[in-house]
């Protein structure tokens, strides 16, 4: 997650020593096919459009400079709209094109004259960078959902500004616990149910309610821990008491907002009330390595620490380099999702696992958030504000824009 008005920055990628022309004409010397770079069957000896660069008129004949897919820039060439058979790149083209002139009117007082037979250059180089921008935040994309281990699909769209993909985030789908911390993730023991919706259960062995009705919706308070059934147990995958541990059932995409906050998150189908939506996962620290951490964050105007604090005050998950989705949802002094603390196959009460319900309806295309000084509780406080996320130092300005808005992160 990042700071209301601070971006989110990850990686999803090694950087590489050889340039990607390079290793695509070695690829084409050797005949030799690479998805990654570009280089298909489809396209190793033929020509494929991968994106439009300029355009000119002459002679009354349009001509767009044609990117080849697979191909350097070096072999990039004229070629008239009349042997172009690519609509969708034609239209993205124009869109970009559109948006720049757009962007630029407005911060101009007078009115811009467009010269219909050349473009200029400072207006073709944007358009090369949104297009390159698109490829990467395709191929991260894709990254993303090969990584992935629940059902809901996941997209990235930025039509806001020119930032590509994170540069140091790792996605993951469970703790990563930091050396010398051991997560147990078995469970020593089980229930027998038959029916765990009726029966005496985990819930009830751990001493509390079971957390879900038979829509699977949560219906315990907030700071009353989640007891899923676990690994040991006899209850099936169709058990009603196993909601967390089936990942996130939503498509969901990564987008850039447009109000200063970075990336955030938004949801493409309706959610409704009390479901759960995701984990929080990320580096399980200790609390001591999380002070030292939390300095260098609080000096970039971030936070991503979480301390996981239901007993003790002994650990922390920090997302800033490893983490899953979670990672990119904003901070909301009204959130549309609340945290509950939850027991699987870890019953460690030291190393809760973290959920995320909705608190309301959430209709699609609107922004996911929640409340980064809320606890598990749900007390926002002014003896729980320094609880989690970790403890923070720097003032940090809120810009979730809420009627409830209390203008600061800590």
């Amino acid at each position: 997650m990042a700071a209301a008005g601070a971006e989110a920055r990850g990686a999803w990628c090694v950087p590489c020593l050889v340039s990607l022309d390079t290793l695509q004409e070695l690829c084409r010397k050797e005949k030799l096919t690479c998805k990654s770079i570009g280089i298909t069957k489809r396209n190793l000896n033929n020509y494929e459009v991968e994106y439009l660069c300029d355009y000119k008129v002459e002679k009354d004949m349009e001509y767009y400079l044609v990117k080849w897919k697979g191909w350097p820039d070096s072999t990039n060439t004229w070629e008239p709209l009349q042997n172009l058979k690519c609509p969708l790149l034609l239209q993205q083209f124009s869109n970009d094109k559109h948006n720049y002139l757009s962007q630029v009117k407005k911060g101009k007082a007078i009115t811009l004259k467009e010269n219909h037979r050349a473009l200029k250059p400072a207006i073709a180089e944007y358009i090369v960078k949104k297009a390159k921008q698109r490829i990467a935040l395709q191929r991260w994309q894709d990254e993303l959902n090969r990584r992935k281990n629940h059902k809901g699909m996941i997209f990235v769209e930025n039509t806001v500004d020119l930032e590509g993909p994170p540069s140091d985030f790792y996605y993951i789908n469970e703790y990563k616990p930091a050396p010398g911390i051991s997560l147990v993730n078995e469970a020593t023991f089980g229930c027998s149910c038959t029916d765990c919706f009726f029966e005496k259960c985990c819930p009830a062995e751990a001493g509390v309610l079971l957390a879900y009705n038979k829509n699977q919706q949560i219906k315990i308070p907030p700071g009353t821990p989640i007891y899923e059934c676990n690994s040991r147990c006899q209850c099936g995958p169709d058990c009603p008491n196993r909601i967390v541990q089936k990942g996130t059932q939503y498509s969901l995409c990564i987008f850039r907002t447009s109000n200063g906050c970075g990336w955030g998150v938004k949801t493409l189908v309706k959610i409704r009330r009390r479901s759960f939506v995701m984990e929080y996962v990320g580096e399980v620290i200790t609390s001591e390595e999380a002070e030292r951490r939390g300095q260098l964050y609080d000096n970039k105007g971030i936070t991503y620490l979480f301390d996981l604090d239901y007993e003790s005050d002994e650990f922390t998950v920090d997302a800033a380099r490893y983490g899953n989705v979670s990672h990119f949802v904003n901070h909301s002094c009204d959130p549309n999702l609340q945290v509950f603390n939850v027991f699987i196959d870890n019953l460690d009460t030291r190393l809760p696992r973290i959920a995320l319900f909705s608190t309301r309806t959430i209709n699609a295309g609107e922004e996911l958030t929640f409340d980064y000084q809320m606890k598990g509780s749900g007390d926002i406080s002014s003896d729980s504000i320094d609880h989690s996320p970790a403890k923070k130092r720097a003032r940090t300005v809120c810009k979730c824009g809420a009627v409830t808005c209390r203008g600061y992160l800590n």
